[in-house]
């Protein structure tokens, strides 16, 4: 490798050029686009989120434009951004799955159980592998106050994923708020040995129904 190889992409030198370009021609929102994510790339969420915007103000069809900013607003905790940019990332691709499951992760952090269970049930129906989807969901339902359905979809995430710990021990909670507690006791200590570092209150909760 000789000395005037270049990293794959030198990135301020690329920015550079493509700030240039877009001088140049300020409609091309795939540059606009490209500069949003590279600037993300590097942690740059403040500097990405006007690209993407611009991006998006040029064509109708930038619907990664708008994951990426429901990601940005993800990471800056800004849940009701979350949810626009994935609604509308969701009505340009009435298919995207993960856009459901994000839409319900944040409903279901904003407190609006219906909204979230609506939207992580359309993206389980489009994508049924989506191991997060599920466990939301049987939040939401434990948020709503139907442990059975909690229950249920808690049951049908750990058959998927036998070794996911936060699945395990929400389904623990899920039978504990039944009044099961041999099955929560089952539960917490498959999360434990997978890992997962049970809620002190929880495990001492438990304490009492331990043979």
């Amino acid at each position: 490798m000789g000395d005037d190889m270049k990293e794959p992409q030198d990135s301020e030198e690329w920015i550079a050029q493509q700030k240039k370009m877009l001088a140049e021609n300020p409609e091309c929102a795939s540059s606009q686009y490209n500069m949003g994510v590279s600037l993300m790339e590097q942690g740059r969420l403040e500097e990405a989120i006007p690209f993407f915007e611009e991006a998006i103000s040029n064509s109708s069809r930038m619907f990664e434009a708008w994951v990426n900013l429901g990601y940005i607003y993800y990471k800056k905790g800004d849940l009701e951004r979350v949810v626009h940019a994935n609604q509308m990332a969701v009505e340009i691709e009435p298919r995207y799955a993960r856009g459901y499951a994000n839409l319900g992760f944040a409903y279901l952090q904003l407190s609006r159980t219906d909204e979230a269970i609506g939207a992580l049930e359309k993206a389980i129906d489009l994508n049924p592998d989506i191991v997060q989807a599920w466990n939301n969901l049987a939040n939401a339902y434990l948020q709503k106050g139907d442990v059975e359905r909690a229950i249920q979809t808690g049951e049908r995430l750990v058959q998927m994923a036998p070794d996911f710990g936060l699945g395990l021990n929400n389904l623990a909670f899920a039978y504990y708020s039944k009044g099961d507690f041999k099955k929560a006791i089952e539960y917490v200590d498959k999360a434990m040995e997978h890992g997962f570092k049970v809620h002190p209150e929880f495990l001492s909760g438990l304490e009492p129904h331990r043979k």
